[in-house]
């Protein structure tokens, strides 16, 4: 996660692949154009849209019991000294009337350089092809905004990220996606100037079957006058 406008694409080509035939264990690999998280590009080492990122993880489902573990990994280059996000996170889905609810917590780690280290709990909802999710700061920090590990003496704690999307497929396996998302920094990272941003996505994905699928999507966010160009459209 880091800290205007360039109209391109953001590609992705994704394949899950079962591990096991309960399907209880799965994998991931996919490889970005441009990774972005929450509307922020996640390599700052240069000024262009096309950006490649390698990720895959791996998704473990308890039966039916509703709960799963994961770990799910990126190429990055906006922290000293890393290069590597990897991300673990573990919950429980369950239904609830007609909803589909999701909660769980998450810990962002960046083995080069610790000051990025977060970890958030997340609740999410889905009824439909529309979902919402949100997110909160347990740590001390988030994404070394505060600068806690530096010894700034400022906190992260309690940031909070809500995101609202779409999801509907429109054609024998194309899907349109929509989502808009809002970051709310916590009060000591404003005070330091840093302003609460918005971000958006819209694009779709073809799915070719046996866990291959094409992604394509407008990826951005605003406050570019802040951020820079880790913000523009992609």
């Amino acid at each position: 996660m880091t800290r205007a406008v360039i109209k391109t694409l953001g590609v992705a080509l994704v394949a899950t692949l079962p591990m096991l035939a309960s399907a209880q264990l799965t994998a991931n690999v996919s490889l970005t154009t441009n990774y972005k998280f929450r509307g922020q590009d996640q390599d700052t080492s240069k000024v262009k849209a096309v950006k490649p990122a390698l990720q895959g993880g791996f998704d473990y489902t308890f039966g039916e019991s509703g709960f799963y573990v994961g770990n799910w990994n990126s190429s990055v280059d906006w922290l000293a000294n890393n290069s590597l996000e990897s991300n673990l996170y573990g919950g429980y889905k369950f239904k609830a009337g007609g909803l589909d609810l999701d909660v769980g917590a998450l810990t962002y780690i960046y083995p080069g350089n610790a000051n990025g280290n977060t970890t958030e709990a997340y609740i999410g909802t889905t009824f439909g092809p529309l979902s919402a999710k949100y997110s909160h700061t347990l740590s001390n920090d988030y994404m070394g905004f505060a600068g806690a590990k530096a010894g700034s003496g400022l906190k992260g704690r309690n940031t909070g990220y809500v995101n609202l999307a779409f999801a509907q497929e429109v054609a024998p396996s194309v899907t349109l996606k929509a989502s808009v998302g809002f970051t709310r920094f916590a009060s000591d990272i404003k005070d330091s100037g840093v302003p609460n941003y918005m971000d958006y996505s819209v694009g779709g994905a073809y799915d070719f079957g046996s866990g291959l699928s094409l992604g394509a999507a407008v990826v951005g966010a605003n406050k570019k006058d802040f951020f820079g160009p880790v913000n523009s459209r992609v």
